[in-house]
Parts: C-alpha cells; sequence; structure tokens
C-alpha cells in the first residue's frame, strides 16, 4: 500500500495557489497557512457574502502588532522649551522616542487635531 505524504494544504496549493499563505505556528515559525475566505469564494459559483473586497497589507505579527498598539500606556511627554525654538509659538511638535509610545500617546491628547506625522523608519521594531 502506497502512503499518502501530501499534506491538505499542499493540494489546497495545486488546486488554488493564491489561497495558501503564510502564518506563524505555535512554534513561531513560518508556515503555509490556508486563507479560508478566499477559498471558500473559489469553491462557490457565486459571491459569498462575508468581507467586502478591500486592499490588504499582511505580515507575519500583524495581530500581535495589533494587540500591542491596544494596550494601554503609562508614559508622557515631557516638553523640552530650553532645547525648542520659540516653543510657545510653535505648531509643530518633535517628538523623540519610540514610534508606537509616540503614537499611542497622540492618539489620546491630540486625536483630530493632527495634520501630518513623519516617522523615522523603522515603525514598530
Amino acid at each position: 500500500m502506497r502512503k499518502h505524504t501530501s499534506s491538505p494544504i499542499d493540494a489546497v496549493r495545486r488546486l488554488f495557489p493564491h489561497c495558501v499563505t503564510e502564518a506563524k505556528g505555535k512554534d513561531g515559525q513560518i508556515q503555509p497557512a490556508i486563507d479560508f475566505d478566499l477559498l471558500r469564494q473559489e469553491l462557490s459559483q457565486h459571491l459569498i457574502e462575508g468581507p467586502t473586497e478591500r486592499y490588504q497589507l499582511n505580515w507575519p505579527g500583524k495581530r500581535q502588532a495589533i494587540l500591542d498598539a491596544n494596550q494601554p500606556i503609562r508614559k508622557a511627554f515631557f516638553p523640552q522649551p530650553q532645547e525648542s525654538l520659540n516653543f510657545e509659538a510653535a505648531k509643530n511638535l518633535f517628538i523623540e522616542g519610540d514610534n508606537l509610545d509616540a503614537l499611542k500617546l497622540l492618539q489620546e491628547i491630540y486625536l483630530g487635531r493632527i495634520k501630518a506625522i513623519y516617522i523615522d523608519p523603522p515603525y514598530n521594531t
């Protein structure tokens, strides 16, 4: 009797290659995974109700990054008037520190009042 060595993910990859993506496993290693929303749509004869079409930016660790971004912060801004030019009249802020912490503080303090943010990469490392 011949032993079956192909995994279900390999079978899906042969038939629907764009429905296979990558995800972190329990051991933290990147491994193949199935995008079940895409697969369900491929197997259907009509449009499946569910997540609407959208552009996506995905990466391994995205879910953890979302969890980290939603954690409460126990930090604060400390203005440095002596290092600033025209501190009292300035309409701009220069913030030095961890990008994620700074963005969380800005969201709490300046929500709806910020026109632009420049983040010097790398972000969220």
